[in-house]
């Protein structure tokens, strides 16, 4: 399994795990809290965790096409669900 990890900084990383995972959940299995998340797609897996000061993924796949096929959706997501804040996603595989 591959892994690539992401942190993003953010006072609203919280509110962003709740808006990914229920927008995640109409397609794959999706669940959260108020400072973490955790869906697995078909093609792989995201975890999410939130600080504070902080929005941290952590998402894994069976290969690499497959790995970066969640790091779009995820970092395509966040990008445009975030857009007035202006985050944006930088992926460090593992």
């Amino acid at each position: 399994m591959l892994t690539s990890t992401a942190t993003v900084t953010t006072s609203r990383g919280g509110r962003y795990i709740k808006q990914l995972c229920s927008h995640f959940s109409k397609k794959a299995d999706s669940t959260f809290d108020e400072t973490s998340g955790h869906t697995v797609f078909e093609f792989g897996e995201c975890r999410m965790a939130a600080t504070d000061e902080e929005l941290a993924f952590t998402v894994s796949a069976d290969d690499e096409e497959l790995l970066g096929r969640v790091e779009f959706v995820v970092g395509d997501h966040l990008e445009r669900f975030a857009s007035r804040d202006g985050l944006s996603v930088t992926w460090h595989r593992l």
